[in-house]
């Protein structure tokens, strides 16, 4: 009987422990996704300098890389996590955790870390994005994005980007050149917010409903990035 009661009491203890890991992890990642709708918010706080109403109408995907410590950028190694969501027919998907990685940047303003917003603007890019590794500016053509109420019409990111990039730092919003870096998916992120090894594409093709945490996100994006009826 001493036995089984020990058997018992170890088993209850070790369950006790698996829903408090599973808080943190889901802490950690509810976290992500506030920033990142945080930074979505900060931007389009400023219409006359945030993201051109043509490029929100026009958006295939939404990837935002929310910075959580300043000076963090090291040359070769993996610097940024974030979110990103796709618009499907019925809306904007569930997020996937993903993050960028890549070589030397330009755009470190005296270590302060910096928010990141990419969008995938026609075809070629989301199919590009459901990888499950591509680099920008090699496997998908990248260019800064056009900042303003209105985007110049025949300009080259309309013709030919796949991704507009852009950073936020210090209260500055503009385009920014990211070439070279490489998107991925964070496949431990998503298993965890998903429970499960839910594959990349299905999560933003619309396949897998949006979590409760994820919600303010998605809901955000969607609220913004919509399409007016000057662009039917």
């Amino acid at each position: 009987m001493k036995k089984v009661s020990v058997i018992l009491c170890a088993l209850v203890m070790s369950a006790g422990l698996v829903p408090a890991h599973a808080h943190a992890q889901d802490a950690k990642l509810t976290d992500r996704l506030d920033s990142a709708k945080a930074v979505i918010e900060e931007i389009m706080a400023t219409p006359d300098k945030g993201i051109p109403q043509s490029i929100l109408a026009s958006a295939h995907c939404v990837v935002v890389i929310p910075s959580f410590k300043k000076g963090a950028f090291v040359v070769g190694a993996q610097y940024g996590q974030g979110v990103a969501t796709c618009r499907t027919p019925r809306g904007w998907s569930a997020p996937v955790f993903v993050q960028l990685a890549g070589g030397s940047f330009g755009f470190q303003i005296g270590g302060q870390a910096t928010d990141l917003v990419l969008i995938a603007m026609n075809k070629n890019g989301l199919e590009d994005m459901l990888k499950n590794k591509f680099k920008l500016g090699a496997d998908a053509a990248a260019s800064a994005g056009p900042v303003g109420r209105n985007a110049q019409a025949g300009t080259d990111w309309k013709l030919n980007a796949e991704f507009l990039t852009y950073s936020r730092s210090k209260g500055l919003f503009a385009g920014i050149d990211l070439d070279g870096t490489v998107l991925s998916q964070n496949t431990d992120d998503t298993r965890s917010e998903y429970g499960a090894d839910v594959p990349f594409q299905g999560v933003l093709h619309g396949e897998t409903p949006t979590r409760p945490n994820a919600r303010p996100f998605v809901h955000t994006v969607a609220k913004y990035f919509i399409i007016s009826q000057d662009n039917h």
